[in-house]
């Protein structure tokens, strides 16, 4: 066998015939192990599905082969190779035990107690859990499902309580309006969507920076969320050099902030968080709170009038010039239960800020207008502050027991600016009244408490307190009195204040009738003692617990203010420069203003800046309240400036200093009468504008040539007159030929009637004449004689 193979050798042969009449399984040989493999395998598999299963014949049919393929040619050399044999069954499942039936409920109350896990069961498949949106009002319904009474179980006895609460539960369930389903879905939508329009505003938002000016480089790139070292490459690359601490103006903050996508809101000192109502006060806490009612109008028109009458004093009398020039705050008690704080503006144009700042802190507004007048400037801008605070007007018609009163004239003029009052069919109240004699006075009060019924005014005094400056002013005995109105929880004597920069603990308090008082709750004004400066009216005020903090606070309002003092003076540029250069009679006036109140003092200074023209600048560079000091003086002299007192007198050193200087200090009491005399300084500083007037019109009708004396013009006068002293122009065919040079001005040498020397030659008379330094006159040239006039400038 191992010998070398020579050719093929024919071992055996297959008759392919007969193999096609077999069948073609062939089983292949197997060792006894994987016999015993197999057969365990149906053995387990048999076992698990149906034991009662039959056998196959299959093992017959294989033995049956095994026999003929043992018949055959024993010499037939057969290769392992498997073979396909078909699909093997290895058992059966009965699917009619898996039918679904529906469970009895002996059967139910079985498979509830929970079974016990077997070893088998972990060979289970397991289920996928859905995730799926979860409605609460679904949850609560599933939750609530089948709780009805089932037999068999006890019945529970319910309590009052448990049946108000079911009330309640139904009653707020009406009260939403959710009737139906389909309403359900639309009201899920609605809060949906306003939920997605809130996260996009959320997201915008985000790019939106709300800083106060001068905010140092750290703090920008804190609030930007940028490291600082990346804040200072940009001010470098724009040409700023700083450092980290350093404080940066508002064009640059704006410049960097724009490199980053950032939007930059700037906020005043006074709007500064700090200053925000951070305390949210529960319904049960709030308690009804008298109305803050401000009276507006034109000047003269009867407001502090009104007021006398329902406080039953005179406060005109006491007024210098008849006019209010502070705003006054009272309380008025017109019995239980009902309490009404005015506030009275000055009607002049002069404090149109008192009038805003009065818009702002109240809530009712009553528009006096005089009925025989009509509606003046001042109504009109006290009307728009109005509406631009969104508060109520009433409308008060005064003066009806006037002679001339025409109120139904004012009411049509009302309804021309589109204010239709209740008895035209429109939604503002009006009342016609008579402040001298009270005629319906009453009528508009209880119209006042109609209002404020509406609005539903409601504070909490049981918290700390906040409201508003009304007034500043420094008493020699007493210091710094602040008026303030209370706007929200109680003022107590050891309060700590802040307003603006400055701050104080309470150390007295006043009603607006001079009585001490311990404690002042929502919407009563009163005047504190204990600030440690004159806060500016209109400023917020907050109580702080912590007097460090307080502090802290007015320091950092009081940095800002600095800051934003020093950079907003006007620089003045080269162009700036050279135009006055240009001009060579551009003049300053600087004032000093002090008054007895702060409000007055801003509302003098702003008006005083307003006579500013372009020849002339008003600076007012320093405004105070208070006495004229010495050290008023003294920057008087250093900026060669006048100083203006309003109700306010200098102390004896003051007055002594200022003569010595040479500074001239004007008091006045009355404020349009401290305007009208700064106009009459300005006037005074102004040069006289120069004009042209002409006098006369001469013909030339014939020429003289005299040696030695030069050309005499016989002429006719046409016009007006010619005198000696007239400056003369020569006029040919229209032009101008002699003088010719800018600003050239000649005069005549000599001028005769007939052979006399005249002063004069009026109009229709004959005269010989001679211009200075000209002799080439013609006969039909035309000369005017006119003079130069100077005028004063009016300011506007």
């Amino acid at each position: 066998e191992k010998g070398v193979v020579q050719g093929l050798k024919v071992v055996g042969k297959i008759d392919l015939d007969q193999l096609k009449k077999k069948k073609k399984k062939v089983k292949k040989e197997e060792t006894k192990e994987e016999k015993k493999e197999e057969s365990k395998k149906e053995e387990v598999v048999s076992e698990e599905k149906d034991k009662k299963e039959p056998k196959t014949p299959e093992k017959k049919e294989e033995k049956k082969e095994e026999k003929k393929e043992k018949a055959e040619d024993e010499n037939l050399i057969r290769m392992k190779t498997p073979e396909l044999r078909g699909l093997k069954q290895l058992g059966k499942i009965d699917l009619s035990k898996f039918d679904k039936k529906k469970p009895s409920k002996e059967k139910k109350a079985e498979d509830k107690t929970p079974k016990p896990r077997t070893a088998d069961s972990n060979t289970k498949r397991k289920r996928r859990r859905k995730r799926r949106k979860i409605n609460p009002d679904q949850v609560l319904r599933h939750q609530n499902k089948g709780r009805g009474k089932k037999s068999g179980d006890d019945v529970k006895e319910i309590s009052e309580k448990e049946i108000e609460d079911k009330i309640k539960a139904t009653i707020a369930k009406l009260k939403t309006g959710v009737k139906s389903k389909r309403q359900k879905i639309r009201k899920e939508s609605k809060i949906s969507k306003r939920e997605r329009a809130e996260v996009v505003e959320s997201i915008d938002s985000g790019k939106v920076l709300e800083v106060s000016e001068f905010i140092t480089v750290s703090e920008l790139a804190s609030v930007m969320d940028v490291p600082v070292t990346d804040i200072i490459m940009t001010c470098m690359n724009l040409g700023v050099i700083v450092s980290i601490n350093q404080r940066i103006e508002k064009d640059i903050i704006e410049l960097v902030t724009e490199e980053y996508g950032f939007e930059v809101n700037f906020i005043a000192a006074d709007e500064i968080d700090d200053f925000a109502d951070d305390i949210v006060d529960a319904e049960e806490d709030l308690v009804h709170r008298a109305p803050i009612v401000t009276v507006m109008g034109h000047v003269d028109h009867g407001k502090t009038s009104l007021l006398d009458f329902i406080r039953k004093e005179n406060v005109v009398d006491g007024e210098a010039g008849g006019i209010t020039q502070h705003v006054g705050a009272y309380e008025v008690n017109l019995g239980p239960g009902k309490t009404i704080t005015f506030l009275d503006t000055p009607g002049h144009e002069a404090f149109t800020a008192m009038r805003a700042r009065g818009a702002k802190v109240t809530d009712i507004v009553i528009i006096v207008i005089a009925a025989d007048d009509k509606i003046m400037p001042q109504t009109k801008e006290a009307i728009s502050h109005s509406q631009a605070a969104g508060v109520s007007m009433i409308f008060a018609i005064n003066k009806i027991d006037k002679p001339g009163a025409d109120p139904e004239r004012i009411k049509q003029e009302l309804a021309s600016m589109n204010l239709l009052i209740e008895e035209w069919g429109g939604k503002y109240q009006s009342q016609d009244i008579s402040a001298k004699t009270g005629t319906g006075v009453d009528e508009l009060l209880e119209k006042v408490f109609l209002e404020a019924e509406m609005l539903e005014l409601k504070a909490n005094p049981n918290r700390l307190s906040i409201g508003t400056v009304l007034e500043a002013t420094l008493d020699k005995g007493k210091g710094y009195v602040t008026n303030v109105l209370v706007q929200n929880g109680s003022l107590k004597i050891g309060s700590l204040i802040v307003a603006g920069s400055y701050f104080g603990k309470i150390k007295a308090m006043f009603d607006d009738t001079g009585k001490r008082i311990k404690k002042a709750g929502p919407s009563k004004p009163v005047k504190v003692l204990g600030m440690n400066g004159a806060a500016q009216a209109g400023e917020r005020f907050k109580e702080f617990e912590n007097e460090k903090e307080a502090k802290n606070i007015a320091a950092k309002i009081a940095m800002i203010t600095r800051e934003q003092q020093s950079r907003s003076k006007k620089r003045i540029s080269l162009e700036e420069i050279g135009r006055r250069l240009k001009m060579d009679d551009f003049k300053e006036l600087n004032l000093i203003v002090k008054a007895d109140m702060d409000g007055t003092a801003e509302a003098l200074s702003d008006s005083l800046i307003k006579l500013s023209i372009p020849e002339l600048q008003v600076n007012v560079i320093h405004k105070g309240v208070g006495q004229i000091s010495e050290s008023d003086v003294l920057l008087a002299s250093a900026s060669n400036g006048i100083i203006i007192g309003f109700q306010v007198r200098p102390s004896g050193n003051a007055r002594k200093i200022a003569e010595k200087e040479g500074i001239d200090i004007k008091t006045y009491s009355i404020i349009y009468e401290a305007i009208d005399q700064v106009k009459l300084a300005m006037k005074g500083m102004l040069e006289p504008t120069q004009e042209e007037r002409i006098k006369g019109l001469v013909d030339v009708r014939e020429i003289f040539k005299i040696s030695k004396v030069g050309t005499i013009a016989g002429c006719y006068v046409q016009e007006g007159v010619i005198d000696r002293n007239s400056f003369v122009r020569v006029v040919r065919n229209g032009i101008v030929i002699y003088p010719t040079k800018e600003n050239q001005k000649v005069s005549l040498s000599s001028l005769k009637r007939f052979k006399n020397d005249a002063k004069e030659v009026k109009a229709g008379m004959e005269c010989g004449l001679m211009v200075e330094n000209f002799n080439d006159i013609k006969v039909g040239d035309q000369i005017e004689a006119f003079e130069i006039v100077s005028i004063e400038k009016e300011l506007e």
